[in-house]
């Protein structure tokens, strides 16, 4: 019994230092429009690869996936920065039309991780859908204002 605390123990320390790796998130703005462009092409892939797995997330994998897309968010209004539309890009100029509802779809998707972070950490099953469904909802949006097809 006591090695089986003791490996458990062992895990959510590993854990929870993989989090505060991720929480550290060493981010540099991008310096060209073409590495503006590559850096937010890979985050949002990592987004949506995280978002099609989460729901059947739980307990320190959804706390890292939750850790990992409230920290992406972030960092979107750096990504976007007024000369980046080059190369294979389906960002609109809607993006710098409305750069105000750009900057707050992507701080209520923030928050919507954030949210979803808070019940992950929580155990709140509940919670947690609720805060998922909420940043779906965001990331639609933004694409169907900001982003070609």
């Amino acid at each position: 019994m006591m090695k089986l605390v003791s490996a458990a123990a062992i895990g959510t320390f590993l854990a929870l230092g993989a989090v505060a790796v991720i929480a550290q998130d060493g981010f540099t703005p991008p310096e060209t429009a073409e590495e503006a462009v590559e850096t937010r092409q890979a985050l949002m892939k990592e987004n949506g690869g995280i978002l099609r797995s989460a729901r059947g997330l739980s307990g320190a994998e959804a706390v890292t996936a939750m850790t990992t897309l409230r920290d992406n968010f972030s960092h979107v209004p750096d990504l976007f920065p007024e000369d980046s539309i080059v190369g294979d890009t389906k960002a609109l100029p809607a993006i710098w039309e409305d750069w105000e509802g750009f900057v707050a779809i992507a701080n209520a998707s923030e928050t919507a991780a954030a949210d979803a972070l808070a019940a992950a950490e929580a155990g709140d099953a509940d919670g947690y859908a609720a805060a998922l469904q909420s940043l779906m909802g965001t990331c639609g949006q933004c694409h169907q204002q900001f982003r070609a097809e």
